[in-house]
């Protein structure tokens, strides 16, 4: 499935025409998608950031359900004017070929991808999650699918040392 699938659901709502009316000088500013490949269950939610600097948060699992953020950003993210290209099922199968020229044999479990503006790009950023306690941070050009960044990391790393 492609982003602008999921962007054309949102702005064909009912809950979204009413936000647009209230908010119209909104832009979008992010996708967020959790491909969950052990269970099967994803998630897609889509992010507009308001003028005062708050993200709304709409959320396509069930229906489209909103929510406002209590505290505006410390960085407004970029707007998001062009269309998403690649296939979200593509990412996988960017992410596992790299895998290969990097050795890596852990299988994915999960993806947590951000769609957003990077150095006046627009990136998919994603946080693959391994079974063994690996994590792959990787960026990927929208535009012509490229290999920005593919970093291997355990969860250890990341967890605090007491």
């Amino acid at each position: 499935m492609k982003f602008p699938h999921y962007k054309k659901r949102l702005e064909e709502s009912a809950e979204f025409k009413q936000f647009k009316k209230k908010h119209k000088k909104s832009y979008l500013c992010a996708g967020f998608f959790i491909l969950d490949y052990e269970q099967g269950k994803n998630s897609v939610q889509i992010d507009y950031l308001l003028p005062n600097k708050k993200i709304a948060t709409f959320n396509l699992d069930e229906g489209v359900k909103m929510n406002i953020s209590e505290k505006p950003v410390e960085k407004p993210l970029a707007e998001i004017s062009q269309e998403a290209i690649m296939d979200l099922d593509k990412l996988k199968l960017i992410v596992e070929d790299e895998m290969k020229n990097h050795v890596v044999t852990e299988k994915i479990k999960k993806i947590i991808a951000i769609l957003h503006i990077i150095d006046n790009r627009l990136v998919w950023n994603l946080q693959c999650i391994m079974d063994g306690l690996g994590i792959l941070l990787v960026h990927i050009n929208d535009a012509d699918s490229s290999l920005l960044k593919f970093e291997k990391h355990s969860i250890m790393e990341f967890v605090k040392k007491a």
